[in-house]
């Protein structure tokens, strides 16, 4: 049966990414309560709950974007717990906020180029491997990202965290509002990156067949602990009922 409690699978690899009892505030209100997280080298583990149990908080708090942290956050040999935002990305995060925040008055191409700031060898170019990822991307590179789809803006989220060559990548909810053919994309996108370039993933999801699909983990949260996590094969219709039917 799945566990409760802090993460604790055999580790595929080496971590990539370990949050140690970490508890995380807006203003005074606490989100997140003494959660524990090991997310080894090379996995693709999928965070899931009801609305508001604090998986969006949890990707924030590892960017360094809510008010006040306790606790530690290492990625692979650093601890980031009292870096700024644009350190951790420089440190290898890749995020993909809910929302998507692309910039509408932005051409595709300047989009993509944002997340060149952050790259660690100082390149400031597209790269190769988005325009091979998101054909669409390629060929409308001089056109306004405001005037993209929804699910061409999620291409063009996930194309600017990439062009800074990230060592994990952090997606909220990337098929939240997205037709069914962009969801296949996004899921093979994913498969890809973890397969050819051993990417990590950690993804927020409310989509439970995406979910089983393209992850190998599950983690469940409940109001701001983890309840319950495992092999993506453990995660029964029960569970889901229990933790994510309103």
């Amino acid at each position: 049966m799945p566990r409760c409690g802090s993460l604790t699978w055999e580790a595929v690899g080496s971590a990539m990414l370990e949050l140690e009892n970490i508890d995380t505030f807006y203003g005074w209100s606490q989100v997140l309560h003494d959660l524990s997280l090991h997310i080894a080298e090379g996995e693709i583990v999928t965070v899931l709950g009801r609305n508001g149990v604090g998986k969006t908080t949890l990707l924030k708090c590892i960017m360094g974007l809510t008010d006040h942290t306790r606790g530690r956050i290492r990625l692979k040999d650093q601890d980031l717990t009292q870096r700024a935002t644009f350190e951790r990305a420089q440190a290898g995060i890749g995020y993909v906020p809910q929302g998507r925040e692309i910039i509408a008055d932005f051409s595709v191409r300047r989009n993509i180029l944002m997340g060149c700031y952050a790259r660690r060898d100082g390149k400031r170019e597209v790269p190769p491997l988005v325009l091979e990822l998101f054909p669409y991307l390629r060929d409308n590179l001089d056109r306004p990202g405001g005037l993209l789809s929804g699910g061409q803006q999620q291409q063009l989220a996930i194309a600017r965290a990439l062009a800074a060559d990230p060592r994990i990548l952090l997606l909220d909810e990337p098929t939240e509002g997205i037709q069914p053919n962009i969801v296949e994309l996004i899921q093979a996108t994913i498969e890809r990156l973890n397969r050819e370039l051993k990417l990590t993933i950690l993804l927020v999801e409310q989509n439970v067949a995406f979910a089983r699909a393209a992850s190998r983990h599950f983690v469940i949260l409940e109001k701001g602990r983890v309840a319950a996590e495992g092999p993506i094969a453990e995660l029964s219709d029960d569970l889901v009922h229990r933790h994510m039917a309103v």
